[in-house]
Protein backbone atom coordinates (compact mmCIF):
# COMPACT_ATOMS: atom_id res chain seq x y z
CA UNK A 1 0.00 0.00 0.00
CA UNK A 2 1.73 3.14 -1.17
CA UNK A 3 -0.42 5.99 0.13
CA UNK A 4 -3.01 6.05 2.91
CA UNK A 5 -6.59 6.07 1.63
CA UNK A 6 -8.95 8.03 3.90
CA UNK A 7 -11.72 5.48 3.19
CA UNK A 8 -9.61 2.61 4.56
CA UNK A 9 -9.84 2.34 8.35
CA UNK A 10 -6.49 1.87 10.10
CA UNK A 11 -6.54 -1.35 12.08
CA UNK A 12 -4.01 -3.26 14.15
CA UNK A 13 -3.75 -5.78 11.30
CA UNK A 14 -2.83 -3.07 8.79
CA UNK A 15 -0.30 -1.59 11.23
CA UNK A 16 1.40 -4.98 11.51
CA UNK A 17 1.49 -5.42 7.73
CA UNK A 18 2.99 -1.93 7.34
CA UNK A 19 5.57 -2.57 10.09
CA UNK A 20 6.73 -5.62 8.14
CA UNK A 21 6.87 -3.67 4.88
CA UNK A 22 4.38 -6.14 3.41
CA UNK A 23 2.77 -5.50 0.05
CA UNK A 24 -1.03 -5.52 0.32
CA UNK A 25 -4.09 -4.07 -1.35
CA UNK A 26 -7.08 -3.20 0.85
CA UNK A 27 -10.57 -4.13 -0.35
CA UNK A 28 -13.58 -2.57 1.39
CA UNK A 29 -17.03 -4.14 1.10
CA UNK A 30 -20.41 -3.73 2.77
CA UNK A 31 -20.33 -6.17 5.68
CA UNK A 32 -23.46 -8.25 6.09
CA UNK A 33 -24.21 -10.14 9.30
CA UNK A 34 -23.95 -13.88 8.53
CA UNK A 35 -22.94 -13.02 4.93
CA UNK A 36 -19.81 -15.12 5.28
CA UNK A 37 -17.08 -15.34 2.71
CA UNK A 38 -19.57 -15.36 -0.16
CA UNK A 39 -20.42 -11.76 0.67
CA UNK A 40 -16.75 -10.88 1.15
CA UNK A 41 -15.80 -12.45 -2.19
CA UNK A 42 -18.26 -10.16 -3.96
CA UNK A 43 -16.08 -7.17 -3.00
CA UNK A 44 -12.98 -7.97 -5.01
CA UNK A 45 -14.93 -10.17 -7.43
CA UNK A 46 -12.91 -13.28 -6.69
CA UNK A 47 -13.75 -16.91 -6.18
CA UNK A 48 -14.61 -17.77 -2.57
CA UNK A 49 -11.76 -20.28 -2.63
CA UNK A 50 -9.24 -17.38 -2.55
CA UNK A 51 -11.02 -15.65 0.35
CA UNK A 52 -9.47 -16.97 3.56
CA UNK A 53 -11.52 -17.10 6.73
CA UNK A 54 -9.81 -16.72 10.10
CA UNK A 55 -11.35 -19.01 12.71
CA UNK A 56 -10.58 -18.96 16.42
CA UNK A 57 -10.95 -22.42 17.90
CA UNK A 58 -9.94 -24.21 21.08
CA UNK A 59 -8.76 -27.68 22.00
CA UNK A 60 -10.07 -29.99 24.72
CA UNK A 61 -7.94 -28.15 27.30
CA UNK A 62 -9.49 -24.82 26.19
CA UNK A 63 -6.24 -23.61 24.60
CA UNK A 64 -7.05 -21.19 21.78
CA UNK A 65 -5.69 -21.50 18.24
CA UNK A 66 -6.35 -19.94 14.86
CA UNK A 67 -7.21 -21.83 11.69
CA UNK A 68 -7.03 -20.22 8.25
CA UNK A 69 -9.33 -21.93 5.75
CA UNK A 70 -10.57 -21.40 2.20
CA UNK A 71 -13.83 -19.50 2.22
CA UNK A 72 -15.67 -22.24 0.37
CA UNK A 73 -14.48 -25.07 2.64
CA UNK A 74 -15.08 -26.16 6.20
CA UNK A 75 -12.57 -27.33 8.81
CA UNK A 76 -12.54 -30.99 9.79
CA UNK A 77 -12.17 -30.57 13.53
CA UNK A 78 -11.57 -34.30 13.87
CA UNK A 79 -8.65 -34.27 11.40
CA UNK A 80 -7.21 -31.14 13.01
CA UNK A 81 -7.37 -32.69 16.47
CA UNK A 82 -5.64 -35.80 15.14
CA UNK A 83 -2.88 -33.73 13.49
CA UNK A 84 -2.36 -31.70 16.69
CA UNK A 85 -2.46 -34.72 18.98
CA UNK A 86 -5.41 -33.54 21.07
CA UNK A 87 -8.77 -35.13 21.81
CA UNK A 88 -11.05 -32.47 20.33
CA UNK A 89 -11.11 -29.10 18.60
CA UNK A 90 -14.15 -26.84 18.52
CA UNK A 91 -14.96 -23.27 17.53
CA UNK A 92 -14.75 -20.64 20.26
CA UNK A 93 -17.81 -18.67 21.23
CA UNK A 94 -17.87 -15.19 19.66
CA UNK A 95 -17.04 -13.71 23.09
CA UNK A 96 -14.02 -15.98 23.58
CA UNK A 97 -12.88 -15.42 20.00
CA UNK A 98 -12.88 -11.67 20.64
CA UNK A 99 -11.13 -12.08 24.00
CA UNK A 100 -8.37 -14.21 22.46
CA UNK A 101 -7.91 -12.32 19.18
CA UNK A 102 -8.85 -8.75 20.02
CA UNK A 103 -11.17 -8.69 16.99
CA UNK A 104 -14.92 -9.07 16.55
CA UNK A 105 -16.19 -12.16 14.73
CA UNK A 106 -16.47 -11.18 11.08
CA UNK A 107 -13.38 -9.00 11.42
CA UNK A 108 -10.78 -11.42 12.79
CA UNK A 109 -7.35 -11.18 11.19
CA UNK A 110 -4.30 -13.35 11.82
CA UNK A 111 -2.24 -10.13 11.83
CA UNK A 112 -2.01 -8.21 15.10
CA UNK A 113 -3.70 -10.71 17.37
CA UNK A 114 -4.17 -9.53 20.96
CA UNK A 115 -1.91 -12.32 22.20
CA UNK A 116 0.30 -14.81 20.39
CA UNK A 117 -1.73 -17.82 19.26
CA UNK A 118 -0.69 -20.79 17.17
CA UNK A 119 -1.88 -20.24 13.59
CA UNK A 120 -2.63 -23.22 11.35
CA UNK A 121 -3.21 -22.74 7.63
CA UNK A 122 -4.78 -25.16 5.17
CA UNK A 123 -1.74 -26.07 3.07
CA UNK A 124 -3.45 -25.50 -0.30
CA UNK A 125 -3.95 -21.81 0.58
CA UNK A 126 -0.21 -21.38 0.27
CA UNK A 127 -0.38 -22.55 -3.39
CA UNK A 128 -2.69 -19.73 -4.52
CA UNK A 129 -1.23 -16.75 -6.43
CA UNK A 130 -3.06 -14.29 -4.13
CA UNK A 131 -5.39 -14.51 -1.16
CA UNK A 132 -7.96 -12.16 0.37
CA UNK A 133 -7.88 -12.21 4.15
CA UNK A 134 -9.50 -10.08 6.82
CA UNK A 135 -7.78 -6.78 7.53
CA UNK A 136 -8.92 -6.52 11.15
CA UNK A 137 -12.37 -5.06 10.73
CA UNK A 138 -15.73 -6.16 9.42
CA UNK A 139 -15.95 -5.18 5.76
CA UNK A 140 -12.19 -5.00 5.17
CA UNK A 141 -10.11 -7.55 3.29
CA UNK A 142 -6.48 -7.31 2.23
CA UNK A 143 -5.16 -8.90 -0.93
CA UNK A 144 -1.73 -10.40 -0.27
CA UNK A 145 0.47 -13.14 -1.60
CA UNK A 146 0.66 -16.27 0.55
CA UNK A 147 4.38 -15.46 0.95
CA UNK A 148 3.39 -12.35 2.92
CA UNK A 149 1.28 -14.49 5.25
CA UNK A 150 4.20 -16.85 5.74
CA UNK A 151 6.63 -13.96 6.38
CA UNK A 152 4.46 -12.01 8.84
CA UNK A 153 2.71 -14.80 10.76
CA UNK A 154 4.37 -17.96 11.95
CA UNK A 155 2.01 -20.49 10.35
CA UNK A 156 1.91 -24.26 10.51
CA UNK A 157 0.51 -26.02 7.47
CA UNK A 158 -2.23 -28.60 7.94
CA UNK A 159 -4.55 -30.58 5.69
CA UNK A 160 -7.99 -30.33 7.26
CA UNK A 161 -10.25 -28.90 4.53
CA UNK A 162 -13.68 -30.35 3.90
CA UNK A 163 -14.49 -29.33 0.29
CA UNK A 164 -17.87 -27.87 -0.58
CA UNK A 165 -20.62 -30.38 -1.26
Amino acid sequence: MSSPDPDIPMTQALRVLKQHGAAFTPCVYDYEEHGGTRRAAACPGVDGHAVVKTLVMEDDRRRPLVVLMHGDCEVSARQLARQLGVKTIQPCTPENARRHSGYMVGGISPFGLRKPLPVYVESTIMDLPAIYINGGRRGLLVKISPAVLDAVVQVTRVQVAVPPA
